[in-house]
């Protein structure tokens, strides 16, 4: 019995074409958010905002405050974590979140704890929070 109920269902599968797409046909990704609106594309940080963030973050392992650091692209929002440890909770979040572009600002940075350190509109602005821990770490490091 078991084995004419798996010839059924192969013989049910086999009759379903699949289509394969070339990579470039593939119509993009389409997420329906709650509320109804659909979007089409993930936010992504930009090269400048790359740029930016690799810069401080780099001045920063060079000083051995950091160490490690993830990427997440999300369909409301992109989130660069930094980290002290791998195993652990990031120390910071920096969010771009373009939803938030006409009101507060769409990059901020985020402590551990939750709190927003600093939101705006210009992302050399916010990073500006981390000007004060760079010249602690260097004082700390020379002296």
């Amino acid at each position: 019995m078991r084995a004419g109920l798996a010839r059924s269902m192969l013989s049910g599968m086999a009759e379903v074409p699949i289509a394969f797409l070339r990579a470039g046909s593939r119509p993009p990704v389409r997420t329906v958010l709650p509320g109804g609106f659909a979007s089409s594309t993930q936010t992504r940080f930009d090269r400048r905002d790359l740029n930016l963030i690799l810069g401080i973050y780099g001045k920063m392992v060079a000083l051995g405050e950091w160490r490690d650091y993830a990427i997440d692209f999300l369909d409301d929002r992109a989130v660069f974590s930094i980290y002290r440890h791998a195993s652990e909770m990031p120390l910071f979040r920096v969010e771009k979140q373009p939803g938030l572009r006409n009101r507060q600002g769409e990059y901020s940075v985020i402590a551990a704890t939750g709190h927003v350190l600093k939101r705006g509109h210009e992302l050399t602005q916010v990073l500006r929070v981390f000007d004060r821990k760079l010249i602690k770490a260097l004082a700390v490091q020379n002296g």
